[in-house]
């Protein structure tokens, strides 16, 4: 049977040159599943290296020259050891940054001891050939204030979540049979959390292994992916609901959510890719500092495109309504 739809005609009861991806959803959920429950492990056994948004501390920028009065080719390692064995500074992370500067993680010092540190680098690297210790960034944040930010932080997540599973509840109203309203809106939610834990096991992995720290710009990233994601499988719900309604009752439900999803899957993959190409270019070639904010909408976005098109139709037909 053939119908027609703001001049998009197709056969649903043909399958001819399309995707047979509800009927191979065994393996696409397969996969997400592999993933997600690897980033869970990875969460629970790893955790997160809190920033200091979240807990408290000091982020420090300073310019040094590669070679300190001693000859010696300054790295991250030589000033990390000159604040620890030097200052007496427990627990200090130093990354290396752009135009031979270094990123300095500090727990939390005072304005007066962060002019006596600033002295004592002055002292340390600097010399008559060589301009002083160049001060590029300095933030302090307090245990109250971060731990205000981290509530503040998980409240955001959980508003976005109830807000997004409510207003795709009533955007499908119209829509009961074979599949509830309120089911759009559960499953919707269940992709969100697929979408935003694979990258954040990803930051767990990468706080154990590079000492990468969690802040406020991975809660951004977060709220981000959820945007861009819930986005993309609205589109083929969508269609889904069209689809449904406009075959009244008379439709073979898991030929209508294939069709659907083969209907809006170029577009789905196309939109990502244009966000792919800037994400990948901010990764390569933009500031440092941001590389691991832009890495976790990247995995996001990718991940968040594949779910919409090979996780969230299929776990429709999963739960479809019972009779």
């Amino acid at each position: 049977m053939l119908f027609e739809y703001n001049s998009f005609s197709f056969d649903f009861h043909s399958s001819e040159k399309r995707m047979n991806i509800i009927g191979h959803r065994k393996i696409f959920l397969s996969i997400s599943g592999i993933l997600v429950l690897a980033s869970i492990v990875a969460i629970a056994i790893f955790g997160f290296r809190p920033g200091i948004d979240f807990v408290g501390g000091t982020m420090w920028q300073i310019r040094l020259t590669r070679i300190n009065a001693d000859g010696k080719q300054i790295n991250a390692e030589i000033v990390k050891n000159f604040f620890g064995t030097d200052l007496g500074v427990k627990n200090v992370t130093v990354f290396p940054a752009e135009n031979n500067s270094f990123l300095i993680r500090l727990p939390h010092i005072s304005e007066e001891q962060h002019q006596q540190y600033l002295q004592a680098l002055n002292n340390k690297f600097g010399s008559r050939e060589s301009a002083s210790v160049e001060e590029l960034k300095y933030e302090t944040i307090g245990p109250a204030i971060g731990k205000e930010l981290r509530t503040k932080a998980f409240w955001a997540i959980g508003l976005v979540l109830l807000g997004i599973s409510l207003y795709i509840a009533f955007a499908f109203r119209k829509v009961s049979y074979p599949i509830k309203s309120w089911k759009y809106g559960v499953i919707t939610l269940v992709t969100l959390f697929h979408d935003i834990t694979i990258p954040a096991g990803l930051l767990a992995i990468l706080g154990w292994k590079e000492g990468i720290e969690i802040d406020t710009n991975f809660i951004v990233a977060l709220l981000t992916i959820m945007g861009f994601s819930v986005h993309d499988t609205i589109v083929v719900f969508d269609r889904i609901r069209e689809n449904l309604l406009l075959q009244k009752s008379r439709f073979e439900l898991e030929n209508v959510i294939n069709n659907s999803v083969n209907q809006t899957m170029a577009r789905s993959i196309n939109t990502s890719l244009t966000l792919v190409f800037v994400l990948l270019a901010l990764f390569f070639f933009g500031p440092i500092t941001l590389k691991y904010f832009v890495l976790t909408i990247l995995v996001g976005t990718i991940v968040g495109t594949y779910s919409s098109i090979f996780v969230a139709s299929p776990l429709l037909l999963i739960w479809k309504s019972s009779k």
